[in-house]
C-alpha cells in the first residue's frame, strides 16, 4: 500500500514530487558527449587544453595540472560555458560522477575519453541534480561490475524530478549557486591565510623575523636534551572507538591533527587504555611508521590537561621546560623535517625511533620568545580553524537544502500547491 501524500503531491518513479514537476531521464532535456582520444604524440605544451578528472575539485575547476594536444578537435567537443563535465571512468570508484559546471574561462577548450559533458539549456538547475543522493544512487547503480566507468547510454537514462516552470528551475538554481559562492570564497580564504600561517611560521620558527622586544641568542639543541622519550603502545583500528576516554593514533597525526591536538578523533574503553601510554601535558607525538621519509616524524604537541592517552607507533618527546606548542610548530619546519627523513628507515613503510629523534637539532629561543611566537601561531591556527567549521557548516546547509528544493519539499513559487 502507497504511503499518503500531501495535498499538491504525487507519487512518481524518483519518490514524492510536486504534482505540476514532471520526472525526465537526462536524455530529454540535454545531449552526452563522449571526450576525446588522443596519442602521447598529440601532448604539447602549449594548444587546446583538454579537461580531465584531476581539473575538477569540490565541483569547481581547477588549474594545477594540465594537458595540451596540438590535433584535430570534432567542434561537438570544443566546450561551451554552460556544459556540464562529469567523470565517467576512473581508477577509482568513488570519483565516478564527479562533475563541474563550466564557464566561460575553458570555453573552446575540449576534455578527455575518461570523461563526459552533459550539454542542456537547463544546466544551472541540472549540475545541482548531478550533486543530488538520487543522482548518486543511479550513478553507483550502473557502475560496471569490471571497469569503474559509467557511459552516455547510462547517463541519458537517469531521472530527475524536473520543475516545468523554468521560473521555479531558475529560482533554485540561484539559491544552490549563491550557497556554492559562499563555500568558494570561504575556500578562498582558508588558502589565503594558510598560506599566511605557513610563510609567517617559516619566519618565526627560523629566527628570519624576531618579534620586537627579544633579542637575545637562540641556541642549538639535540632533542635528547630537551626532554625525554618513551612510547606509545597498543590501540588498533578496531578499538579506536569503543569507549569515551581521547587518544591518539599514529595515523591521525598525519591526517587529522596539525601541530597542535585540537580535535580528538578516537576514543577509548577503560580496558583498552589500561594497554595504551597516559599522555602529560606539553608531550610532543611523534608518527613513529609512515609512507615516505619526507613525512616520517610529523608531531603535533598535546597541551591539554585531561586524561588522555597515546597508541602504538608513536614516540613521546615529553619537554622538560620547553614550551610544547612552540615545540609542536617548530619540529614540523622544513629544517627539522629534513633531519628526520635522513633518519627514517626502511622502504614501503619508514619507521622512525626515539634513538633516531634523539639527535636532531632544533634552535630554540628562550623561553618568554617561545610562549610569544607560539601564541601568535596559535591564534592565527585558531582563526583558520574557524573559516574551515563556516566552511564544513556551509556545505551541510547546502547539502540539507538542495535535497529538499531539488525533491520539491521545499518551493520556490509563488503558485500554491493544488
Amino acid at each position: 500500500m502507497s504511503a499518503e501524500v500531501k495535498p499538491g503531491y504525487k507519487h512518481s518513479d524518483v519518490g514524492i514530487i510536486p504534482e505540476d514537476w514532471d520526472v525526465v531521464s537526462l536524455g530529454e532535456i540535454g545531449q552526452c558527449f563522449i571526450g576525446l582520444t588522443y596519442s602521447p604524440r598529440d601532448v604539447q605544451k602549449n594548444g587546446t587544453l583538454v579537461l580531465r578528472s584531476s581539473n575538477i575539485q569540490g565541483g569547481d575547476l581547477v588549474f594545477d595540472d594540465n594537458v595540451y594536444v596540438d590535433t584535430e578537435i570534432p567542434e561537438k567537443i570544443l566546450v561551451q560555458d554552460g556544459d556540464i563535465l562529469i567523470c565517467v571512468r576512473n581508477g577509482s570508484r568513488r570519483l565516478i560522477g564527479k562533475c563541474a559546471l563550466l564557464d566561460k574561462r575553458v570555453a573552446g577548450q575540449t576534455f578527455g575519453a575518461f570523461m563526459s559533458v552533459f550539454r542542456t539549456p537547463d544546466s544551472a538547475f541540472t549540475f545541482h541534480q548531478f550533486q543530488s543522493d538520487l543522482v548518486k544512487r543511479q550513478i553507483e547503480e550502473n557502475i560496471g561490475a569490471t571497469i569503474n566507468q559509467i557511459t552516455n547510454a547510462n547517463l541519458n537514462a537517469f531521472k530527475i524530478p524536473f520543475p516545468t516552470d523554468p521560473y521555479e528551475r531558475a529560482a533554485i538554481a540561484s539559491v544552490l549557486s549563491n550557497i556554492d559562492t559562499l563555500i568558494s570564497s570561504l575556500d578562498q580564504l582558508i588558502i589565503k591565510k594558510r598560506n599566511i600561517l605557513q610563510a609567517t611560521m617559516q619566519q618565526l620558527l627560523t629566527g628570519q623575523h624576531r618579534l620586537p622586544g627579544f633579542n637575545r641568542e637562540w641556541e642549538v639543541r639535540r632533542l635528547g636534551e630537551i626532554g625525554a622519550f618513551l612510547k606509545g603502545s597498543g590501540v588498533t583500528r578496531d578499538q579506536s572507538g569503543s569507549g569515551e576516554l581521547p587518544c591518539v593514533r599514529y595515523g591521525e597525526i598525519y591526517t587529522s591533527h596539525h601541530n597542535v591536538v585540537r580535535v580528538f578523533q578516537s576514543f577509548i574503553s577503560r580496558e583498552v587504555a589500561n594497554n595504551a601510554t597516559p599522555l602529560k601535558e606539553g608531550d610532543i607525538l611523534f608518527a613513529g611508521s609512515g609512507e615516505t621519509k619526507a613525512e616520517i616524524g610529523k608531531c603535533v604537541a598535546f597541551v591539554d590537561s585531561f586524561e588522555a592517552y597515546a597508541g602504538g607507533d608513536i614516540v613521546i618527546l615529553r619537554p622538560i621546560s620547553s614550551d610544547s606548542t612552540y615545540l609542536g610548530y617548530a619540529l614540523n619546519t622544513q629544517e627539522i623535517s629534513r633531519q628526520k627523513a635522513s633518519r627514517g628507515q626502511g622502504d614501503a613503510v619508514v619507521h622512525i625511533s626515539a634513538n633516531a629523534l634523539n639527535t636532531v637539532e632544533i634552535r630554540l629561543p628562550p623561553k618568554d620568545e617561545q610562549i610569544a611566537i607560539a601564541t601568535i601561531l596559535s591564534d592565527m591556527d585558531t582563526e583558520l580553524a574557524s573559516l574551515v567549521a563556516r566552511s564544513n557548516k556551509a556545505r551541510l546547509l547546502k547539502y540539507g537544502i538542495m535535497q529538499e528544493l531539488l525533491t520539491g519539499r521545499i518551493r520556490l513559487t509563488n503558485k500554491a500547491p493544488a
